[in-house]
């Protein structure tokens, strides 16, 4: 009888410890530590409204836009494997 109590125990603790591990993976300290997370915004002052996002195929960059600034559109692709290409070209549409 003991031994099965210690077992389960061991068991559980075992598996809780695969979770936490699990879990830790996942947040956001661990993001910014491999340099995936957002950058830092001196003041949390800017403008947080969502970029518009298209999706590309499995091996190509996405690609994000918004408005940036007064008069100004900005295009970013993702790319797991080298640096973001970014390009902030005029836009009248976002003026204003």
């Amino acid at each position: 009888m003991y031994r099965v109590r210690t077992r389960g125990a061991v068991r559980a603790a075992g598996l809780a410890m695969a979770v936490a591990a699990l879990l830790a993976g996942c947040s956001q300290h661990y993001d910014d530590q491999r340099g995936k997370g957002d950058a830092p915004v001196q003041g949390r002052a800017g403008d947080n409204t969502p970029a518009e996002v298209y999706n590309f195929p499995d091996g190509f960059g996405n690609l994000a836009t918004k408005c940036v600034g007064h008069g100004y559109r900005a295009y970013v692709t993702t790319n797991a494997n080298a640096p973001s290409n970014v390009q902030i070209v005029e836009d009248k549409a976002c003026a204003g």
